[in-house]
C-alpha cells in the first residue's frame, strides 16, 4: 500500500533533500559527472532551493510505503499546463509499478486544477525514464539545451501528455 503525502513543512523539505541526495547519487552517475551531480543537487534540489520552488508554486509530495520514504514527485502548474518537475524513486522500490501510483497522482493534480497537459523535461540519454514516459502516453515535442551554470547543461527531451478534464 502506497500514499502520497504533500510536503509541508520545513523538516520535509529537510528529508526531501536528504532522500533527493541519496537517490542522485545511486541513480545518476551513470550519467552525469560526481561534479555535475553536485552542482545540479546544490542548484535544484537542496534546502533553500526546494524552499524557494516552494515560494514560486511547485508542489512537493513523498510517495510513502510500508517501508517509509520510497520516492518524491514534484509538479508546477502553470496557465495552460502542468510542470511535472521531478520524479524519482528511491532504487529498492523501482520496477515495482510504485511510478504508476504517481502518475496517476499527478494526472489527478492536473484535473483538479483544470490543466488538461502535462509536460516533463528528461535526459536524451536517459533511456529508461524515456520508455516508461512514452509507454504512459508522453509523447516528445521538442528538444533543448539549457545552460545552468558552471559549465553544464541540460540536453532534454520535452515530452508532453493530454490528459482528459
Amino acid at each position: 500500500m502506497t500514499e502520497i503525502v504533500e510536503v509541508l513543512s520545513a523538516e520535509g523539505v529537510d528529508t526531501l533533500a536528504a532522500l533527493a541526495r541519496d537517490i542522485w547519487n545511486e541513480y545518476f552517475p551513470f550519467l552525469l559527472s560526481q561534479e555535475q551531480i553536485d552542482y545540479m543537487l546544490g542548484k535544484f534540489l537542496s534546502r533553500d532551493a526546494l524552499l524557494n520552488q516552494m515560494n514560486e508554486g511547485y508542489e512537493f509530495y513523498f510517495l510513502v510505503d510500508e517501508d517509509g520514504l520510497a520516492g518524491f514527485t514534484a509538479i508546477h502548474p502553470e496557465k495552460e499546463r502542468l510542470f511535472l518537475s521531478k520524479i524519482y524513486l528511491k532504487s529498492d522500490k523501482r520496477d515495482k509499478g510504485y511510478s504508476n501510483a504517481m502518475f496517476d497522482f499527478v494526472e489527478k493534480r492536473a484535473k483538479e486544477l483544470g490543466l488538461n497537459k502535462i509536460y516533463l523535461t528528461v535526459n536524451k540519454n536517459n533511456e529508461k525514464p524515456i520508455a516508461i514516459y512514452k509507454h504512459k502516453g508522453y509523447n516528445i515535442t521538442d528538444a533543448v539545451v539549457t545552460d545552468i551554470g558552471n559549465g553544464f547543461v541540460m540536453d532534454d527531451y520535452i515530452f508532453e501528455k493530454q490528459v482528459g478534464l
